[in-house]
């Protein structure tokens, strides 16, 4: 949702350059406070390829037209709920194994969050799968996006210029919001159960495509 009104606010490309410092901070915090329910086990099988797949998202952004880049947007975000649906109304207990699984998922993954900051829609699908209590969801995902978000810093200030002195004076007007928004999440998590809080991660996500599309 955040991904979502901020690309309807500034417009789609340069709303990741101004979200992502946000995002780095708000990783920041959570690994702080989710760091002991981290599974390292998926952060290494996912990374490698998940940096791959923001060079690749890199190339192909640099040269997209506004109108293109949020439809790309919008169709990555409702093709991510639709396989969310799908595997939520299989109620299956056999897990994908292999490394095309994790590969699929960290070239997604990397290319979706340099275009648009919308890796969570794809990363979803592994944790969710995977049927990742909300805790240990949350504490291998904020590593692993504090580390990838960092990694796209420079593709941002240096290739695309979607960072600069004007984008961080608007993150550091939104800053103290996010960082009161992230206490009142903790608080919120902890009164969520598992099964509660996938329903919630499905609708929030397709909310956000189907206005990003429409817009």
């Amino acid at each position: 949702m955040n991904v979502t009104i901020m690309a309807l606010v500034f417009g789609s490309k340069a709303s990741t350059g101004i979200v992502l410092p946000l995002l780095c901070l708000a990783d920041v915090l959570a690994v702080s406070y989710y760091n002991r329910h981290a599974q390292w086990g998926h952060f290494k099988k996912l990374m490698p390829w998940m940096m791959v797949g923001v060079l690749f998202g890199w190339y192909i952004g640099k040269d997209i037209d506004e109108l293109l880049f949020k439809r790309i947007m919008a169709i990555i975000i409702l093709t991510a709920v639709a396989l969310l649906f799908w595997w939520e109304r299989r109620k299956s207990d056999k897990l994908p194994k292999g490394w095309w699984f994790e590969g699929t998922i960290g070239l997604a993954s990397g290319f979706t969050t340099m275009i648009g900051n919308l890796a969570g829609a794809f990363s979803n699908i592994y944790f969710l799968v995977l049927r990742f209590p909300k805790n240990e969801f949350i504490g291998t995902v904020s590593w692993l996006f504090l580390f990838i978000n960092l990694f796209k810093v420079p593709f941002h200030i240096f290739s695309w210029e979607t960072i600069d002195a004007h984008s961080f004076k608007t993150d550091l007007v939104l800053a103290p919001a996010m960082v009161v928004g992230f206490f009142l999440g903790v608080r919120v998590v902890k009164k969520i159960k598992n099964d509660s809080y996938r329903k919630l991660i499905l609708a929030l996500t397709l909310l956000g495509a189907v206005v990003i599309f429409f817009r």
